[in-house]
């Protein structure tokens, strides 16, 4: 399966005067890995991407946007934010779903020093309110339904200019897409240093309240230069494994991509959207999930490559419509966010003719992927997420703090450029998760003899649900908050098509009852639909408790069947 070629074609590639060669570069006080040949920030990446000018950008729904429209607009909100008094080092937030407009404001920010705020569209007014108060944005830009979260709770954005995208009836006091974009002039001259925060994604905290990850724009140009290095590395192995050579005249192919998941997750923004960009290509963007609707646009658009949690893949070779539709020009489907389970990389290989299946493992926390793997080298190991990239130094940390021998099951250390800065606001989290540069991941892992890393458990608690983290702490904090609930404990449950659902085993305090369809009423005002626990037990004994006092989650999972539970909620 070629892993002795891919430790040749990786030494080949990362040597001295190669294009991915490495180096040491000191950043806060650590030494870390970085690709040498990597562009300072992300503004002169962007700016290299004006060369593509008539090239197909972004697709959405009946509009088209080229490379040379997209910077035009990037420009002018460029200019507006600026001439609104946003200098570099403030922050601006975007809600909305995956409009174009998300990537053009994303841009427009990197470009003049400022840190983009990508507000995660499924939150509640409360969770909004929240973001909204610990980033502090200078200006929101939101779409209509974001609108009426703000409008439920007016004084979230005080002090914050709202500009409605898509929004043709605009309320006083929030300033029309159009007037941004009618500013024009060239983009200004900022300059942007390396460590500079690109954006700023939250990622769910364990203590209740999700935390604002600074995501630099170092960070998130070595990320694209993994998800570059994992595609020429894998080919270069191949081909020393074949022994047909790569033909370096032959023209490269112009990627489309069918964006399926949220641009405020790296996986859409960092992974897709930057990829995709780096090659003048197409980005395909959709309204909502929709698997007919992804088959339609994958031939319509001639879609190359489509990635999203893994359920979505699933859900795309079994719809009643995949035989009838062409799908010949996929040339790679997979997954993140969630392991690809075995079966599924399996069945890529077997139902989509020209495509290859792949993966990658990585976290908010470093700015995109942290391992990568595709085709015969993932059949081979299909169990595996890949090998780090060559910008991280890996540990397998032990309970007691130190590395354990190769092969044996720990906690997953990872260093490098791709890690965050810290957390907003929390340097009591960034403490706790960042040791000498050192990111705690959280995942229990091992690491093969080739240097392949095997996703096992989790140590968080938490469910991945669909990609998505929902954290046990914060959903059981929501559901205390009901004065009928003595005692809460959420845990995990397997599902077919999510991976994971949310389940709650509550006792109730006597002489109190709770229904179902208050318990919903009284979630969906606190936190994200989501997180809403799916499965639902009222329990008449106490929750068992280990002699810590700990719930005991996994006692609760062998016992509860799904089939008893005495509440559901759809």
């Amino acid at each position: 399966m070629h892993y002795k070629e891919l430790k040749q074609a990786w030494a080949q590639l990362t040597a001295p005067g190669a294009p991915f060669e490495i180096a040491e570069v000191e950043v806060r006080g650590v030494k870390l890995r970085a690709y040498k040949n990597a562009p300072p920030s992300v503004r002169e990446f962007w700016l290299s991407t004006a060369a593509f000018g008539e090239r197909d950008y972004l697709v959405y729904q009946d509009e088209r946007l080229t490379y040379a429209q997209a910077h035009a607009q990037v420009a002018a909100v460029a200019n507006w934010m600026l001439r609104q008094g946003v200098k570099p080092g403030d922050r601006v937030a975007i809600a909305m779903r995956n409009y174009p407009e998300w990537l053009l404001i994303y841009w427009a920010c990197v470009c003049v020093g400022v840190a983009a705020v990508g507000m995660n569209a499924w939150w509640v007014a409360d969770e909004m309110e929240y973001a909204l108060q610990d980033s502090a944005p200078k200006i929101l830009f939101l779409d209509r339904e974001r609108l009426q979260r703000v409008h439920e709770r007016p004084a979230m954005a005080e002090g914050i200019k709202l500009v409605g995208v898509r929004i043709e009836d605009a309320p006083a006091g929030l300033t029309p897409w159009a007037e941004v974009v009618a500013t024009g002039g060239p983009l200004p001259e900022v300059k942007v240093d390396p460590d500079d925060d690109a954006c700023i994604f939250y990622t769910s905290g364990t203590t209740g309240r999700p935390k604002g990850a600074q995501l630099t724009h170092r960070g998130c140009i070595n990320n694209l230069f993994n998800l570059v290095f994992s595609g020429q590395s894998q080919a270069l192995a191949t081909a020393l494994g074949t022994g047909v050579p790569i033909d370096p005249n032959a023209p490269a192919p112009i990627p489309v991509a069918l964006l399926t998941t949220p641009l405020f997750h790296v996986t859409a923004n960092n992974c897709g959207a930057y990829l995709v960009t780096a090659a003048g290509g197409k980005l395909v963007l959709m309204y909502r999930w929709d698997a007919g609707e992804a088959l339609r646009l994958i031939e319509k658009e001639k879609v190359s490559a489509m990635s999203g949690v893994p359920v979505m893949s699933r859900e795309l070779l079994t719809h009643p419509d995949f035989a009838k539709t062409d799908t010949s020009t996929l040339l790679s489907l997979g997954g993140g966010g969630a392991a690809l389970q075995p079966d599924l990389v399996a069945k890529i290989d077997e139902q989509v003719a020209t495509a290859r299946p792949n993966t990658g493992y990585g976290m908010t926390e470093t700015c995109g992927i942290i391992t990568s793997v595709s085709g015969d080298l993932f059949v081979g190991k299909p169990a595996s997420c890949g090998p780090a990239m060559p910008n991280f130094e890996t540990r397998i940390v032990g309970d007691d703090g130190q590395e354990l021998p190769q092969g044996q099951v720990g906690e997953l250390w990872v260093r490098g450029a791709p890690v965050i800065k810290g957390y907003i606001n929390r340097p009591d989290a960034t403490a706790q998760s960042i040791t000498d540069g050192w990111l705690h991941t959280g995942d229990v892992a091992r690491i093969d003899e080739d240097g392949f890393i095997y996703i096992v458990d989790r140590k968080k608690d938490m469910v991945l649900r669909g990609g998505e983290n929902v954290y046990c702490a914060e959903v059981e904090a929501c559901v205390h908050h009901h004065p009928a609930v003595a005692e809460c404990c959420v845990f995990g449950v397997p599902d077919t098509r999510l991976g994971e659902e949310v389940a709650a085993a509550i006792v109730l305090r006597p002489g109190q009852e709770l229904h179902v369809e208050a318990l919903r009423e009284h979630c969906e005002a606190h936190i994200s639909k989501h997180k809403i626990p799916r499965y639902v037990w009222f329990l008449k004994d106490p929750i068992p408790r280990n002699a810590n006092g700990k719930f005991l989650k996994r006692e609760l999972r062998e016992t509860l069947k799904l089939d008893d539970a005495q509440a559901v909620l759809v």
